[in-house]
């Protein structure tokens, strides 16, 4: 199995669990947040959809400076919004991964701040640490909705809720 295929095969697998997540978002829990210090529904919503987009900017840009290139928040506040926008994300990611070579995912891409040299990894690693992105605030969203007393889903089997272990 090539690199891409493998790539497009996790990245499917994992956004059907992530879908599975973002579906039960309640819309009346958008602006709630389990701590001050924490992100909102909303924000952490959000972030989750855009995640599958990092793919299409790191085969698409060789490297990004964030004090340049400032994070624009989509704020949908609505389960459905956040929805549509990860199937976009998603479908974006998809098709520039599909796109691209096991060649070009060897190339690097580099993350500054204000010229200040942040990490250089492959667009390859770049890919993965995006999907570990999309477990670990996949997972955090779980506690949020576990707080909110919402039935969490299975990822990787049932959950508790389902009659899991």
């Amino acid at each position: 199995m090539s690199t891409i295929t493998a790539l497009l095969k996790e990245m499917e697998l994992e956004a059907q669990t992530t879908r599975k997540m973002l579906a039960i978002i309640p819309n009346d829990k958008y602006e709630w947040q389990p701590h001050e210090k924490s992100m909102t529904v909303q924000r952490l919503a959000n972030h989750i959809a855009e995640i599958p987009g990092w793919v299409t900017m790191a085969l698409t840009t060789d490297e990004l400076d964030l004090a340049h290139n400032p994070y624009k928040f989509e704020p949908h506040d609505n389960t459905e919004g956040v929805l549509e926008f990860f199937e976009k994300s998603l479908e974006s990611g998809k098709t520039h991964l599909a796109q691209t070579s096991d060649e070009d995912l060897q190339k690097n891409w580099t993350l500054r701040y204000d010229g200040k040299l942040i990490s250089v990894r492959t667009k390859a690693e770049v890919i993965r640490m995006a999907y570990s992105q999309t477990v670990h605030h996949r997972a955090q969203m779980g506690v949020y909705l576990r707080l909110l007393n919402v039935p969490i889903p299975g990822s990787y089997g049932p959950s508790a809720d389902e009659g899991g272990f």
